[in-house]
């Protein structure tokens, strides 16, 4: 597969820019892998799909405020920080990006909010756009994570829109994001709601919960036709024994298995047995997966409507098979489904 192969007709109007009023009445639409039939339907209706004993795999993964406006030292000029990854603890390190990033050198300080609650100094230059920054903090780690919260915003994707708004606090998270540790949503859990996770708990259907701490690595632009080229960005990644035992319980039962979003199919795949079971993992992950690809632990997922030439777009072609995906998403535009991060969502069966 090359990667013009995933490209269509993309409008950016098709971008939904604000989510549903409930989480779980976005629209769904529903695909048959093996005939290609489509339904149109309403989120919720997803537990009409589902019997006692399915299990569908969540990634509790949660975002953290990651962008901070600040001013560099002598000329002020605005930078923007991206906070990529914690590196030490005790040192204040972390992987950062930086915008502009031509205006900042090794040494820079950088200043944040009133009073300059916070100051940082570059220590390295880690990539053509990212840093290493040490805070220069005086206080206990939780007074600096605290300064941190104060100062960071939810780091919802400009290509939704510039500005962030109360409702984004709420519903750039899932309702069981409990890890800390994401800059991005896994988007397709955003559709669950406290109702809809009861009526499932109540029809008997398990929820298994993993992490896998999205990363902006999984939004990177592909810029090269071969595939096979392209590398993904690690990933943490965490699968506890319970997770994995009621995944392979459900499946040695014959049951149903669904991947909730790209970010667990990614999780689960990078952690297989020899005989198609999924394994507890405590690790990182820069699986990249598409066009052909077995996929050994789910047998059905969630997924929202991606952009194209997205790895995103790669991995659920690869699930629900090209042709198939690609004329979905055809009808998808047709039909006036709304794509991205508050979109609407795709079951693949």
């Amino acid at each position: 597969m090359k990667l013009s192969q995933y490209n269509y007709n993309f409008s950016p109007e098709l971008l939904a820019k604000y989510p549903a009023d409930n989480r779980d009445e976005s629209r769904l639409m529903v695909v048959e892998r093996k005939t290609g039939k489509i339904e149109h339907r309403i989120f919720k209706e997803i537990i009409d799909y589902f019997n006692e004993k399915d299990v569908f795999i969540f990634n509790n993964t949660k975002v953290f405020p990651a962008r901070l406006y600040g001013n560099k030292e002598k000329t002020g000029a605005e930078i923007e920080i991206f906070l990529l990854r914690e590196l030490n603890r005790d040192l204040r390190l972390w992987d950062v990006l930086v915008d502009p990033a031509r205006k900042i050198r090794i040494g820079n300080k950088l200043y944040f909010g009133d009073d300059d609650l916070l100051v940082a100094e570059v220590i390295d230059n880690t990539t053509s756009r990212g840093r290493t920054l040490r805070f220069l903090f005086d206080g206990t780690y939780e007074e600096f994570r605290a300064a941190l919260y104060k100062l960071g915003e939810t780091p919802l994707p400009k290509w939704i829109r510039d500005k962030v708004e109360p409702i984004d606090e709420e519903r750039y998270q899932t309702i069981f994001a409990t890890e800390e540790g994401a800059v991005a949503a896994p988007t397709a859990g955003l559709h669950f709601s406290k109702h809809l996770m009861k009526r499932l708990e109540i029809k008997g259907i398990e929820s298994a919960m993993i992490t896998l701490h999205v990363g902006l690595g999984n939004f990177r632009t592909v810029d090269v036709e071969d595939l096979t080229k392209h590398k993904m960005d690690s990933e943490q990644v965490h699968i506890p024994e319970e997770a994995a035992a009621k995944v392979n319980r459900a499946k040695e039962g014959g049951h149903r298995v669904c991947a909730i979003g790209t970010t667990v199919q990614r999780a689960i795949e990078s952690s297989v047995s020899t005989n198609g079971m999924l394994k507890p993992c405590d690790g990182w992950t820069n699986k990249f997966i598409f066009c052909p690809y077995d996929f050994s632990v789910a047998d059905s997922m969630v997924s929202n409507f991606h952009l194209p030439c997205s790895t995103q777009l790669m991995l659920v072609a690869a699930f629900g098979g090209y042709e198939t995906v690609m004329h979905a998403y055809k009808v998808a535009i047709e039909e006036g489904y709304r794509f991205g991060t508050y979109g609407d969502a795709m079951l693949l069966l």
